[in-house]
């Protein structure tokens, strides 16, 4: 079997520091984030005339994926989160990040490209990248051949529902402390609640009890589930 071989042409810098909590699928959040380039892809003339595209596909590896990893062997079948974690269907049938290529492929939309020293940087929007991505490929969405407005989605017709998200008065302290000393802006609140009303605990778990914790941005977030709502409990900013 012949191996194809990629470039890797830049990195993801985003505020998703691990997989749990990042949205299932893209533009469900709208998180600003950017794509650092590598040389020799650091090149504006690369990017001349993207600014006329308002989105852009973006090719990218499962970088993290550490079940992968050890174990090469197909696997045919895979449990989505959106049919509950339990129910199998075929892995061509889904997104899943067990497949046999560990190849993702995200829409976003095109913010600017901008020159930070040596870097060229590609600002995008709604992003559900893990950050420190590869990068392997970039090309503009085109509208009329790209967006299929009767197309079915099985199983993913609907966008997810949300969750009202609110905070215990110990956390609204902490946020608003941070944010006093400009360690946290509203833009982060912003982006972390959209995160949180979309649930981000594994289709299987449903403990009104448990706490659970995730990363976000520099932050460490600790937060309950009850019903259709999210409580956030404590924010604190992630040790170095």
């Amino acid at each position: 079997m012949t191996e194809l071989k990629m470039p890797i042409i830049g990195y993801m810098k985003s505020p998703y520091k691990e997989k749990f909590g990042i949205p299932r699928q893209p533009n469900l959040v709208q998180v600003e984030s950017y794509i650092e380039m590598i040389e020799p892809y650091n090149d504006l003339l690369a990017f001349e005339g993207i600014e006329e595209f308002s989105y852009l596909w973006l090719l990218w590896q499962f970088h993290d994926n550490k079940n992968q990893q050890e174990s090469q062997k197909f696997r045919p079948q895979v449990r989505p989160p959106r049919l509950g974690g339990n129910t199998k269907i075929g892995v061509f049938a889904t997104r899943s990040m067990y497949r046999p290529s560990p190849i993702g492929l995200s829409v976003v939309q095109l913010k600017e490209v901008k020159k930070v020293g040596k870097s060229v940087r590609i600002y995008v929007m709604g992003s559900d990248l893990l950050d420190g991505t590869p990068i392997v490929d970039i090309k503009p969405y085109i509208q009329y051949s790209d967006a299929v407005v009767t197309a079915q989605s099985g199983y993913a017709q609907d966008e997810p529902e949300r969750m009202t998200v609110i905070w215990t008065k110990k956390a609204e302290q902490q946020k608003q402390d941070l944010m006093k000393c400009h360690k946290l802006s509203s833009q982060i609140v912003n982006e972390l609640e959209q995160v949180l009303s979309l649930d981000p605990r594994p289709a299987y778990q449903n403990d009104a009890e448990r706490i659970y914790k995730m990363k976000f941005a520099y932050f460490d977030v600790s937060f309950r589930v009850e019903e259709d709502c999210i409580t956030v409990i404590e924010i604190t900013e992630l040790s170095a």
